[in-house]
């Protein structure tokens, strides 16, 4: 067979995506990438290319990674297949997951079609089957069932209710906390494990019967329902996020002892400050600037950044170690912080507390009088920090009235920090890299553990000038191991994928925004857009469709480059308290820069393309039970004002409704696409909206609109909202049905699908 593109026997040029998914299903959904190059007579130099090419297909979800070296095609399932029915969606129908899933991405979704069940009654929740498997849209599959094949191993979590008088022999009954599950379990007093009512617990499913509920065993009992903490415990456990740690990590960490000056540079002098939010624990960096006194670099200026040595602790192989690297990262929930390193460390030995001294792996920085980096130095030190300022405090000295805790550092500290960031931010204009500043909001608790207020985070030149120093730090890191060949993990972002950036070229043209055609996409042409959505009142809405085209930010020992940021190279450094990589980066600099004994090994070496890989989908667990856990918190807010009406905008359209983000809160909830109405709303997916086949209305990306809460449920996070806004006027029937003729009279049924905003990669 001659794959598309392949031009005799002579060298070709790289095969376009398109064409290497179209080899990898020809050959029968799997190829190796020596199967690829071979295929394509990819040769030389143009393998690295070819195999960056790949990696960001798989990025973008157009391959999947099958083994060391193979790929596949994404949701890639036999024509027949053993499935387990894990639960149903907000239309009843029941939703499955593939036994046998070897991919390191998420299954596809599989819709359960509606049929003959078993003898005695339909296949539910709980059970396992045999069933045909056909890809419908949407990268989803339907499921034909053949045969039930018993009971899944499957467990959910759920709460337990009482049936009956306490002490009474009927059991009780599982609400499971997964939205997708709307059936209620049957579980008898024998198998309630002495669960009380109101308990948070795990059960899996038993034998079934061909009548009544789906019978269930408590296996645990994980926490209470009447307990504020339930919601953060509820994301927690649904999320599989590793909570609390090892008697061996517990005894490292508790021996550790802070270590002495000795050879470490002396930075205890060094009015060094850590800025931070008003309620941070664990400080991980502290900053300082002063005029550059080289009288080759006039108006320059010398900055440090010192960052907690972590790697004096905690050492490779150990149990702390094991046990940082199984969490990734710590996990930021509303109520509390589930930290990566033990407290021992991450808010006392580790964490740069004013006024007391700690080790340090320090950078100086010396940037021109137009902020570009002349040159960098690490090296390791011990450090008192002079002041523990939260942003409020460092941004009051900016402005001129500084608070009694930034006072005493407002004229030699903070003024130096930030006209050298002044100096800085010219060079980052000039970067241009992607201005996608999306508004964060921050859930507010009282003492008793319940929602105070949904509130704006503030952003401040504070928090830019951080962001800022940590860019440079991160960057001098990635510079200094590639120029050492110290092998690293780098933070990359890919650039949009093709196809992604042909649906945001129709839909802003649509829109009334001009977009370049061909040619190098670039971050500045996405800040363009930005600019003039910002005049137009439309910048949420514009902002949301150019952060859903991008990639996402992840670990790789491969440098992709961030595009983001727009930095040919880039490495986290400045976190290593809460970011395994960045401990990492921490060991490497320690090798290449001769400061210790204690770097990378080479066992930690040869396994750090595994651990990027580990560490992003663990970065990407922490991800979705921070998400979560603040829709759940949200839901709770929201549940006593059901009734009430809202001013939205339209924040996600899909095939199965309209996802709206209420001005006030902030708040994402849905509205079904059953209730629209008595049309019948089409999917246009290059528009980003539901047009009526009847009379082209539309409901966009975007609209303004005014909807009325109808459900709120904390147990799972779910909101649903009633839409109040007539859509906007259309010019008649739809141009599908144009094209497609008279549609037969008869009850619409909404298609399936997932959607909702993402977060700005970093």
């Amino acid at each position: 067979m001659t794959p598309p593109g392949a031009k005799g026997d002579h060298a070709a040029a790289l095969p376009t995506a398109d064409e290497i998914a179209e080899f990898v299903e020809q050959s029968g959904g799997k190829a190796t990438r020596r199967d690829i190059a071979r295929a394509f007579k990819v040769k030389g130099d143009d393998r690295i290319e070819l195999k960056r090419l790949l990696r960001q297909m798989a990025d973008d979800g157009r391959l999947n990674k099958a083994g060391k070296r193979g790929l596949s095609k994404p949701g890639a399932l036999p024509p027949v297949g053993v499935i387990d029915i894990i639960g149903q969606d907000a239309d009843g129908e029941l939703l499955a997951a593939p036994v046998s899933w070897k991919e390191e991405t998420p299954p596809p979704r599989i819709i359960c079609a509606p049929g003959k069940g078993r003898p005695g009654g339909a296949i539910g929740v709980g059970d396992r089957a045999l069933a045909r498997l056909n890809p419908i849209e949407g990268g989803a599959f339907e499921a034909r069932i053949i045969k039930r094949l018993g009971q899944s191993a499957h467990q959910i979590l759920g709460l337990y209710r009482r049936s009956g008088p306490k002490g009474g022999s009927g059991g009780g009954r599982i609400e499971p906390v997964d939205r997708r599950s709307k059936k209620e379990l049957a579980v008898s007093k024998d198998d309630a494990l002495n669960a009380a009512d109101g308990d948070l617990v795990v059960v899996e499913m038993l034998p079934d019967r061909a009548y009544g509920l789906k019978r269930a065993k408590v296996k645990d009992i994980v926490g209470r329902i009447d307990d504020q903490r339930a919601i953060s415990l509820i994301a927690v456990h649904s999320h599989g996020v590793p909570v609390g740690f090892s008697d061996e990590e517990l005894a490292e960490a508790e021996a550790a002892r802070l270590p002495e000056l000795g050879v470490r540079t002396d930075l205890r002098d060094v009015a060094l400050l850590t800025i931070d939010p008003a309620d941070a624990r664990d400080h991980d960096d502290a900053v300082w600037a002063e005029p550059d006194d080289n009288p080759k670099n006039k108006g320059g200026w010398v900055v440090i950044v010192a960052i907690a040595d972590v790697a004096a602790f905690v050492r490779p192989g150990g149990a702390l170690d094991k046990g940082a690297q199984t969490r990734g990262n710590s996990c930021y929930l509303p109520d509390r912080v589930i930290p990566m390193l033990p407290e021992r460390l991450s808010t006392d030995l580790c964490s740069l507390r004013e006024g007391e001294e700690r080790p340090c792996l320090a950078v100086r920085m010396v940037f021109d009088a137009q902020g570009v980096k002349r040159d960098h130095t690490f090296l390791r030190g011990l450090m008192r920090s002079a002041a523990k300022l939260s942003y409020e405090d460092a941004q009051s000295a900016a402005d001129g009235a500084p608070t009694a805790a930034a006072a005493p550092w407002a004229e030699k500290a903070l003024q130096p920090l930030f006209a050298a960031y002044r100096a800085v931010a010219k060079a980052r204009d000039g970067r241009a890299p992607l201005d996608l500043d999306m508004p964060e909001r921050k859930i507010v608790l009282d003492k008793a553990g319940f929602v105070d207020e949904i509130a704006l985070r503030e952003r401040f030149d504070a928090h830019r000038l951080i962001e800022e120093f940590m860019i440079q730090a991160n960057v001098a890191a990635a510079e200094t191991l590639e120029a050492a060949r110290t092998p690293l993990i780098y933070r990359v972002h890919d650039g949009p994928a093709d196809d992604k950036m042909e649906a945001l070229r129709s839909y802003l043209e649509s829109v009334g925004y001009a977009w370049p055609k061909g040619g190098v996409v670039r971050a500045a042409n996405f800040n363009a857009a930005l600019a003039k959505a910002r005049e137009r009142d439309e910048a949420e809405m514009i902002g949301e469709v150019i952060l859903r085209c991008q990639s996402q930010a992840v670990y790789a020992v491969d440098n992709l480059g961030h595009f983001g940021l727009n930095l040919r190279r880039y490495a986290h450094f400045t976190s290593p308290i809460r970011r395994y990589a960045d401990l990492t980066v921490h060991r490497s600099l320690i090798s290449a820069a001769g400061l210790g004994d204690d770097g990378l090994s080479d066992a930690e070496a040869e396994a750090l393309a595994a651990t990027a890989d580990a560490i992003s989908k663990h970065e990407r667990r922490a991800m979705a039970a921070e998400r979560d856990s603040v829709d759940r918190y949200v839901a709770a807010f929201l549940q006593d004002r059901i009734g009430a009406e809202f001013a939205a905008r339209i924040s996600g359209v899909t095939r199965f409704g309209l996802f709206v983000r209420l001005d006030d809160t902030g708040a994402d909830g849905l509205v079904p696409v059953r209730s629209l109405g008595l049309e019948y709303f089409e999917h246009d997916e290059t528009r980003h909206a539901l047009v009526g086949e009847l009379t082209g209305s539309t409901y966009r990306l975007g609209q303004k609109v005014r909807v009325r809460l109808e459900e709120a449920t904390p147990l799972t996070g779910g909101l649903r909202f009633e839409m109040l806004t007539d859509p906007e006027p259309g010019d008649g029937a739809s141009k599908k049905r144009r094209r497609r003729g008279p549609k037969p009279r008869g009850p619409a049924k909404p298609a399936k699908g997932k959607g909702g905003p993402r977060r700005k990669p970093r």
